[in-house]
């Protein structure tokens, strides 16, 4: 526990100045990097239209914290089935399906990564995200809420999860990949859905679990890999919302509620995949963290987007 600890806050004075650049606006770090594609694979915290909606504010902007950093480097990432290379799908499990809403045929990460190496080669210029953890831990917890696994079966799949996402990040390096971007979970504890549930201590020590596992999975992975702490700047911003220029970060700002199984902590959740900018409970969404329950809304998602484009602009 303690070199636990001691991990992190050493990650948190690391990372001290890429945060200040993602509250404050981009700086001057010179990169060498300018990658000639941005290829995304994940679940819907990367997802930027796999299915033609989001997990965010749809209001046909950049929302989504993947195309913030792509457009960084001047990139526009468009999803995988409109031609472009943006795999990341709603829902999407790492290995494990169905997906957190209960579909089957939902391509997990794992598939993903198939799908894209079966027609495409990676090279140098290729910066490659990888991203998991949420919708795991959304399917853990619902087989947790149906009294079908206890507490500690449902923690031990998701350190098995954070392996799972560590070796498809160990698969795509020894493919070729030589710039990848690895994001986990963030606490999910700060969720709204962790508050409305009084479920905060439970979903707060799944992340954490998921983070570590993925981590040391990838530890040997330093000349390759750079990991963009999520659970982080989600922390700093949920308790500083005002450094962040946001105001509400306890509230979801849409109210499209999905009569069925929707993001997959229930039915008649509100679903932000149906939100857009006139199924807001304010129209200064810009001023929220979360869009839903689960899912951040375009604030949250750009600040996370500029502050990986930071922290890979001082890796690369």
């Amino acid at each position: 526990m303690h070199c636990h600890w001691m991990r992190r806050g050493l990650l948190a004075l690391a990372s001290a100045s890429a945060l200040l650049v993602a509250a404050c606006g981009s700086g001057s770090i010179e990169s060498q990097l300018q990658p000639s594609r941005v290829v995304v694979f994940g679940d819907g915290f990367s997802d930027v239209g796999q299915t033609g909606k989001r997990y965010t504010v749809n209001d046909n902007g950049i929302n989504i914290w993947t195309q913030e950093l792509a457009a960084s480097f001047g990139i526009t990432l468009a999803p995988a089935v409109s031609g472009g290379t943006a795999y990341a799908t709603l829902n999407a499990r790492i290995v494990g399906k169905p997906d957190a809403a209960g579909n089957g045929a939902t391509p997990t990460v794992a598939d993903q990564i198939d799908t894209f190496l079966a027609g495409n080669t990676l090279t140098a210029n290729d910066l490659v995200v990888v991203s998991g953890g949420i919708s795991d831990i959304i399917a853990e917890m619902a087989q947790l809420n149906a009294g079908a696994q206890t507490s500690e079966q449902m923690l031990a799949d998701v350190r098995q999860a954070g392996r799972d996402l560590g070796a498809q990040v160990n698969r795509l390096v020894r493919a070729g990949a030589t710039h990848v971007v690895v994001a986990g979970t963030y606490d999910l504890g700060k969720s709204p859905w962790a508050a409305a549930t009084s479920q905060a201590s439970l979903l707060s020590d799944a992340s954490s679990k998921f983070n570590t596992e993925l981590l040391v999975s990838i530890v040997d992975l330093g000349a390759t890999t750079l990991y963009v702490d999520a659970a982080l700047l989600y922390n700093l911003m949920y308790y500083n919302p005002s450094l962040y220029s946001m105001s509400n970060s306890l509230d979801p700002v849409c109210n499209s509620v999905d009569a069925g199984t929707g993001i997959g902590i229930g039915a008649g959740q509100v679903n932000s995949a149906l939100c857009t900018t006139s199924t807001l409970v304010d129209p200064n969404y810009g001023l929220y963290l979360f869009a839903d329950r689960v899912y951040p809304a375009a604030a949250g998602h750009i600040k996370f987007g500029d502050y990986a484009y930071s922290r890979v602009r001082a890796r690369w």
